[in-house]
């Protein structure tokens, strides 16, 4: 019984010195001028899904081709899907001298429009028309995307570009770093990019 007494006892006492506060008086609200405030930072909005194109050859010329792409602002996924070649009905009409990679390539942008391409290991140097593939598909891409229309799939056919297409007044490089090399191409010889 005697501790049943002390451990209530000491219950109380704690209550009783909780309940004084240590001392400090109550006192009313205290006004401090306007709410904190700070930088608004938007959550940013998700990625739609649109077109790109991707560059391949017909005739041995750099062609685009209308590719469905989820993610139109990540070029590292562009530059793969480029890797994976033409689908089934665009290898009607084109063609690719890029390798299909075993792993994924890294992706760079650097200052301006400088873009640099490390290739996994073991991957032989490109040819002319392959590093023509890989900055226009580059540029084209850094430069502009077309909304997706409603009825596109992802196998749409190969459209020429118009005739009113024009040139991006600035102009990319891609730089390609091999196991062992590296290759530099603008796209200065690249066709003018198709417009909506």
């Amino acid at each position: 019984m005697k501790g049943r007494r002390v451990t209530a006892l000491l219950v109380g006492l704690a209550a009783a010195l909780t309940l004084t506060a240590c001392g400090v008086p109550p006192s009313d609200v205290i006004q401090a001028g306007e709410p904190a405030s700070g930088m608004y930072s938007p959550r940013p909005k998700p990625s739609e899904p649109g077109v790109v194109f991707l560059y391949f050859l017909d005739d041995g010329d750099p062609t685009a081709y209308p590719r469905k792409i989820g993610d139109t602002a990540d070029l590292g996924n562009v530059v793969d899907q480029l890797f994976g070649g033409p689908t089934r009905s665009e290898a009607v009409t084109a063609t690719t001298e890029l390798p299909r990679l075993a792993d994924t390539p890294a992706v760079t942008v650097g200052g301006g429009k400088d873009v640099s391409i490390k290739l996994p290991n073991d991957v032989a140097p490109f040819s002319q028309p392959a590093m023509l593939q890989l900055a226009c598909t580059v540029a084209h891409a850094r430069g502009s995307f077309v909304p997706l229309p409603a009825a596109t799939h992802q196998d749409a056919a190969h459209t020429a570009p118009p005739l009113d297409a024009q040139r991006s007044p600035t102009h990319t490089s891609v730089s390609v770093l091999g196991d062992g090399w590296t290759m530099r191409q603008s796209d200065d010889s690249c066709p003018d990019p198709p417009q909506p």
